[in-house]
């Protein structure tokens, strides 16, 4: 089953980038315009994250926030908060009334949707989805199929493992050891170097058709995924 996303956003402008983005990754998305109606759409169907807008018209986001968490069915229900709110001050009084994530505009879609992955991971592990997209590369985690435009990639299981965690963080650096301690893991004794292999297969496999290289060498840091 997608997970079920509610956007409570009232500029219009803001809620279709956040639809068209989460569709994409194949969530289901529902969009209410105030804090009233996000209010009566959560009585009726429970998503499984709410990106919610502190200044929504009717009931704020701090107060849709607020309800939620003082009980009703769905007490725990993720919650990322979308502020212009920049301040040390707005950002802890969003999470103490209970936002699990604070966000603030402008924001990059890409961190945005790595968030959404984040927070549904640690908060609902059953939800883990079976796809990701980024940058036009597709990972299948059932299928264990990697497509990147209308060609399969073929990737042996290291390769693959390292694919998905950089998909699951784009634009993020990681080093050698970090990755070693999360793809390889930290009882497994591999030499930093074997992470530089690995990468340059992973490289090769996804420049089969002579496309752009995806991922980014950031000298004496490590490793990323470019995001675009």
């Amino acid at each position: 089953m997608k997970p079920f996303v509610l956007i409570a956003e009232d500029e219009s402008a803001v809620s279709e980038l956040l639809l068209y983005n989460l569709q994409k990754e194949d969530y289901e998305v529902a969009i209410a315009a105030d804090g009233e109606e996000a209010l009566m759409m959560i009585d009726e169907r429970a998503p499984d994250l709410i990106l919610l807008d502190w200044m929504l018209p009717k009931v704020s986001g701090i107060e849709v926030c607020r309800r939620i968490r003082s009980g009703g069915a769905n007490p725990n229900m993720p919650i990322i908060m979308l502020t212009a709110r920049g301040e040390e001050s707005d950002r802890i009084r969003g999470l103490d009334t209970g936002a699990d994530d604070y966000v603030t505009k402008p924001f990059s879609t890409t961190e945005l949707m790595a968030r959404v992955r984040a927070v549904l991971r640690r908060i609902r592990p059953g939800l883990k989805e079976d796809k990701i997209s980024v940058g036009g590369i597709v990972i299948d985690r059932v299928a264990h199929r990697v497509m990147r435009g209308e060609g399969e990639i073929h990737l042996g299981p290291t390769e693959f493992r390292l694919l998905d965690y950089f998909m699951q963080h784009p634009g993020r650096v990681f080093s050698r050891e970090q990755l070693l301690d999360t793809v390889w893991g930290s009882d497994v004794y591999v030499e930093a170097r074997t992470v530089d292999v690995h990468v340059g297969r992973l490289r090769k496999a996804l420049r089969q058709d002579g496309g752009e290289d995806p991922i980014r060498t950031v000298r004496s840091a490590g490793y990323a995924l470019r995001g675009d």
